[in-house]
Formats: structure tokens, C-alpha cells, sequence
């Protein structure tokens, strides 16, 4: 179940989604992922936060099997799957075609289909995507992700351009998604209410590394104004650097 992308295959639990030992991305010589070591387990949601620029999406590249230039071990399951900010659709294929993209076999539409249908957007299959909204544009992209039927879902900043409102839609599709799938997600993210309303734990990159991580032992579905809640996002943002009044009130 595992791919090696740089160094041995070692015994690994089938409890594990992801082995990370000793990861060092380098740029020009500046190492912006380095020695890093990290652990994910099956079916866990993990919420990745950091300040930009701290390697938050070079590591996500790097599980994807985007980016090889790499030293260290990396162990990560065959059947992963990505979504970025940007939906990423070919504007010459119709929104079914886009979901197939890059499958072997030349799977039928029906697949397609049903990958649409779980995320909403069944009657948009033969769609242009010109003529998608930004939120079921994204959705479309949520659905070439899942019709690969992932043990690992990658997703980076894939809210990021969305309205307050279709965000919050967005969050939650995945979120019922992930509780029907089961497959281990990691999401990269800058904000820190996300990543506590979807996260089971929660991770800080800092100096190419994992700099500090919890759990988010909170009930679902969850609250903003909780005491939990405000309690673990004072503590996320005092690691990421930030004064808690200074930080913005986003409707996440």
C-alpha cells in the first residue's frame, strides 16, 4: 500500500496513511523543508498550519508525488489524491471529462457521475466549466479527487478563493465527505478556525519543520464560540506568531 519515494521501505503499520523520516526539500540551497519527521495515521483528518513561505505546500507536493528532488524516506499510500485552491479544469473538456482526467483504463462516464453526484453536482456533469459557479467549480475538483478512490486526500488551500458563505458549504462537504470516505486528509491551510471546525489534530510548520501539534478533542459538529474551542485557537495562533487580538474574524 505504500510508495516509496526516496529511501528504504521499512515495516510499517496498516494503521499508518503516511511515514515521513528525515524529509529535506532544498531551493538554491536553502533548505525549505528540513529533516522533517512526520506520522499519519489511517482515516485521521490532519490540518497543516503555518506562515507562508514555511514549506507547508512543498511538503504537500511532495506526498502528492509532484515534487522528488527530495532526501529522506517517504512512505505514502498508492491511491492519493489532490485538490489545490485553484480548480484546475480544462476549459476544452466538459465538467465529466475533467473529473476522469488522467485515469487509466478510459473509465466510462457513469463513473464520473457518481463522483458528481456525491459532492452536489450530478446535473452539472455535462457542463462547460466556464459556466461554474467558484464553489462548484471546486466541488468538480473535489470530485476528480474522489473518483480515485484515495487512501489519502491531499487538499491545499482548497477554500482559499472561495465567498465567506460558499466556504463554509465547501467545509462542510468535505467534512461529510471524509466521515463517508474514511480515508486519511491532510489540508493545508492558513486559517486556524478551519482547521479546528474539520481537524482531528492539528500541526504548525515552522523552520522547515513540525514545530508544534495537538489534538482537537472537540465534539462534531463543532462551534466557534466554544470555551474548547477558543481555548485551542488562542494556543494555534500564539505558535504561529500571532496576537490574538490582531487576528482577523474570519467566518470559517
Amino acid at each position: 500500500m505504500a510508495t516509496d519515494l526516496h529511501g528504504p521501505v521499512s515495516a510499517r503499520s496498516h494503521d499508518t496513511a503516511v511515514r515521513v523520516e528525515g524529509l529535506t526539500r532544498s531551493f538554491d540551497g536553502r533548505a525549505v523543508v528540513d529533516g522533517l519527521d512526520l506520522t499519519l495515521r489511517a482515516g485521521e483528518f490532519t490540518a497543516l498550519l503555518g506562515r507562508s513561505g514555511c514549506g507547508k505546500s512543498t511538503l504537500l507536493r511532495v506526498l502528492a508525488g509532484l515534487d522528488r528532488d527530495i532526501t529522506g524516506t517517504v512512505l505514502v499510500p498508492k491511491r492519493r489524491a489532490v485538490a489545490f485552491q485553484a480548480p484546475r479544469l480544462m476549459p476544452w473538456k466538459r465538467v465529466w471529462r475533467n473529473v476522469l482526467l488522467g485515469l487509466p483504463d478510459k473509465p466510462e462516464r457513469a463513473v464520473a457521475e457518481r463522483a458528481l453526484e456525491e459532492v452536489g453536482l450530478g446535473e452539472r456533469a455535462g457542463a462547460w466549466p466556464k459556466t461554474l459557479s467558484g464553489g462548484e467549480a471546486q466541488r468538480a475538483s473535489l470530485a476528480r479527487a474522489l473518483v480515485r478512490e484515495p487512501d489519502l486526500l491531499l487538499l491545499d488551500e482548497p477554500f482559499g478563493a472561495l465567498d465567506a458563505l460558499t466556504r463554509i458549504k465547501a467545509q462542510q462537504l468535505v467534512a461529510e465527505l471524509w466521515q463517508r470516505r474514511g480515508c486519511a486528509v491532510l489540508l493545508v491551510t492558513h486559517d486556524v478556525d478551519e482547521a479546528l471546525l474539520l481537524a482531528d489534530r492539528a500541526l504548525v510548520m515552522r523552520d522547515g519543520g513540525i514545530a508544534y501539534e495537538t489534538p482537537v478533542d472537540l465534539d462534531r459538529p463543532r462551534t466557534v464560540g466554544s470555551p474548547e474551542f477558543a481555548a485551542l485557537r488562542s494556543r494555534l495562533l500564539t505558535e504561529l506568531g500571532v496576537e490574538e487580538d490582531a487576528a482577523p474574524a474570519e467566518a470559517a
